[in-house]
């Protein structure tokens, strides 16, 4: 007769659901070839019917301990609306970059081929700094809604 000891399937389970939550959260997007594919010549996008708005255009803000960022785009989201509109947003290689969004409801903010990502709180901003040194065209979104923010596109 076979006498188990308790708790002796304890170790596989858990290894079984971190695997399981490791693959249902994971994007798999980021290998998709035509996500990163580099651009052509340098030109300029712009999304019909949009105007442009002080998001869209850089801010440098001053401090003492962080460099200055070259583009703040800043997102927000009410009931499942995106404002700005879902649209491309244009930077240079090489440019400081800070992405700030603010939910109102709690999700996860993820930046397709800079694997870059944050918490968004609900009713609270959360953001992304990073330097743009990859050129391409990368969806932001969030992970828990699935709703695509912005294209970003760096030539």
């Amino acid at each position: 007769m076979y006498v188990r000891a308790p708790g002796s399937r304890l170790p596989a389970v858990l290894a079984t659901g971190l695997l399981t939550a490791l693959l249902v959260t994971g994007c798999g997007q980021d290998d998709d070839p035509s996500v990163a594919a580099p651009s052509a010549a340098p030109t300029s996008v712009a999304v019909p019917g949009a105007t442009p708005t002080a998001a869209d255009s850089p801010t440098p803000s001053p401090s003492a301990s962080t460099p200055t960022v070259d583009r703040e785009i800043t997102v927000t989201i009410a009931k499942r609306r995106v404002t700005p509109p879902t649209g491309r947003v244009t930077v240079s290689k090489g440019e400081l970059v800070r992405i700030t969004v603010t939910s109102d409801t709690a999700d996860e903010l993820h930046v397709h081929g800079y694997d870059l990502g944050a918490r968004l709180p609900a009713g609270a901003p959360g953001s992304v700094q990073f330097r743009a040194d990859k050129t391409g065209l990368f969806e932001v979104e969030t992970h828990e809604t699935e709703l695509v923010l912005f294209q970003l596109v760096v030539r």
